[in-house]
Parts: structure tokens; C-alpha cells; sequence
């Protein structure tokens, strides 16, 4: 059984037009993409400017609404729950994303920004809430220290590593990785996949990389 499974995955998003804004026809972002992810496996969705993979990646996790196909998680029929707030799928996929600039609140510390699946899903002290922050920023190699400051006062590598953190809060069994090192230099890109490739290894976490090159 495999740990997702996507059928004939279809996201249209409608053309509106004149005085009414009424649907003329729809753009068909993905049409039809079909798939499968092992647990622990990593999988690339490799693909040009506008081909459709980052909708793809969204319309999973439930930030683009889906116009027809089917999902499956560890053998479940979760197509009706994308979006919603179902748990155990909510729990199990987490995403990664490309702009490290805007995936983080800026108003926010770090703490709150890493704690905020935590908050949601599981009731910690606050003991012991710092206590799993202060792990899982040492997981992406940053201090304790870390979790008392703000998003503006890292670099891009740095911001990408507590989004990192943040997506492996939960323990999921997979993440969505939408282009998670396009927007970071050369050598931050590969010091990123390195622990993203150890996170996977001591987690035994599955990857969805969606990238536009190899």
C-alpha cells in the first residue's frame, strides 16, 4: 500500500468575464496527473514555469481547491477532507515552501512560528512546548536562542531551515517541498538538502520535491 496516491488529479481555475463576471471557460492548471509515494521515498515533480507542479503540491495539501480526481493517504480516500480540518491527514502531510520571505509572519518569533502545529494538534505545557522548539531547531542546526527572535533578522538559508522545522514539528510521514532551495544561493542549497536528506533518514519521512530542474 502506498502512502499516497493521487488519480487523475484535476485543478481548473474559471476565466470571468463581463459586466456579471461570470465563468467563460477555465484554465486547466493540472489535468489529470496520476502518482504514487512510498513511505520514505522521495519523489521529483520536475517541470517548466506554469506546467502546473506547485498547483499540484497545493491542491494536496488543500490550498487549491481540487476540480476532480481522487487522494489517497495510507490506503484512505481523504479527497473530501483536503482542506478541512481533518486530522490525521492534517497531521501526516506537511509542506515546505519556495519564498522564505513571506512563509513566515514577520510579526511573530520564532517560538510562535515553530509551536503553531503544536498549538493545533497536540496540548504541550509550556515547558514542554519550548522544550520540542529548542529540539527542532537543533535538528536544523540553530541555537536556542534562536526561538526568541524574528523572521527579519536571519538570512534566506536560515529562514528555510525554521520553515523546516516548523513542517517536521508534527512528525508527519510526508512533506510537500515546493521548490524549497530555487530562491537560496548556490551554497546554501546544498547545505539545505543535507539536512533535509538527514531529517528524512532520522524520521523516515517521504518527500514529494517539486523543482523546475534537476
Amino acid at each position: 500500500m502506498s502512502l499516497l496516491e493521487v488519480n487523475d488529479l484535476k485543478v481548473y481555475f474559471p476565466i470571468r468575464g463581463g459586466i456579471l463576471g461570470r465563468t467563460q471557460g477555465y484554465v486547466k492548471a493540472v489535468d489529470g496527473i496520476s502518482f504514487t509515494i512510498e513511505e520514505g521515498e522521495a519523489l521529483g515533480l520536475v517541470g517548466e514555469s506554469g506546467s502546473g507542479k506547485s498547483t499540484t503540491g497545493k491542491a494536496i495539501i488543500g490550498l487549491e481547491k481540487i476540480a476532480s480526481g481522487q487522494i489517497l493517504f495510507a490506503g484512505e480516500d481523504i479527497t473530501r477532507y483536503v482542506g478541512k480540518n481533518h486530522s490525521p491527514y492534517r497531521r501526516g502531510v506537511q509542506m515546505i515552501f519556495q519564498d522564505v520571505y513571506s512563509s513566515l509572519n514577520p510579526k511573530k518569533r520564532v517560538l510562535d512560528i515553530i509551536a503553531e502545529p503544536l498549538r493545533n494538534f497536540e496540548k504541550l505545557s509550556n515547558y514542554e512546548e519550548r522544550k520540542r522548539v529548542d529540539e527542532l531547531l537543533d535538528i536544523v542546526g540553530l541555537s536556542p536562542e534562536t526561538a526568541i527572535q524574528y523572521p527579519h533578522e536571519f538570512s534566506g538559508g536560515q529562514r528555510q531551515r525554521i520553515g523546516i522545522a516548523r513542517a517536521i514539528a508534527l512528525k508527519p510521514r510526508l512533506i510537500i517541498a515546493d521548490e524549497p532551495v530555487s530562491a537560496l544561493d548556490l551554497s546554501v542549497q546544498a547545505q539545505i538538502l543535507n539536512y533535509m536528506k538527514d531529517i528524512q533518514q532520522q524520521f523516515k519521512l517521504a518527500y514529494l520535491f517539486i523543482s523546475h530542474d534537476l
